[in-house]
């Protein structure tokens, strides 16, 4: 389990030092800004969609390495998925950081499971969260992500 939990870590500080889509694509239609004020992470996300799927995804910011490559991660598994799937693993990845169980985390892509260890730590949990309410946000049409 050592070395999972390693591999995890190496995983989540590389997406950090070299965050994938860390660019704004062009074409974007759905867009919103993310803020912890716990940990002081803001980033903003732009969206390209083509009706109901993601074709193109992009962010900047400042943040902790768990919120920037939790947006990394992030950005890499929902290209090309439709707003449902996209809800589906909105659930399972906060089902997942916030330690419930559910049917809907044995759903998620593999790359997000380096993320499972953040419930162990409370404090952490809304930066792994923030780029994901920030994407809610953008494909709901409201400008600003809430965390709470």
């Amino acid at each position: 389990m050592n070395d999972l939990r390693e591999l995890y870590q190496e995983m989540i500080l590389d997406h950090g030092r070299h965050p994938r889509n860390h660019a704004f694509p062009s074409g974007t239609n759905c867009e919103a800004e993310g803020h912890n004020p716990l940990c002081g992470d803001r980033l903003t996300l732009k969206l390209r969609c083509d009706g109901e799927i993601v074709q193109e995804v992009g962010f900047q910011g400042q943040g902790c390495a768990i919120s920037t490559a939790s947006a990394s991660t992030m950005t890499e598994s929902i290209k090309g998925k439709t707003r449902a799937q996209i809800a589906e693993m909105f659930e399972g990845f906060h089902a997942m950081v916030t330690g419930s169980s559910g049917a809907a985390v044995s759903n998620l892509p593999p790359k997000l499971a380096v993320f499972a260890g953040v419930s162990e730590f409370p404090m952490r949990v809304k930066c792994a969260i923030l780029p994901w309410h920030a994407l809610q946000a953008a494909l709901e049409g409201r400008a600003v992500a809430s965390t709470e």
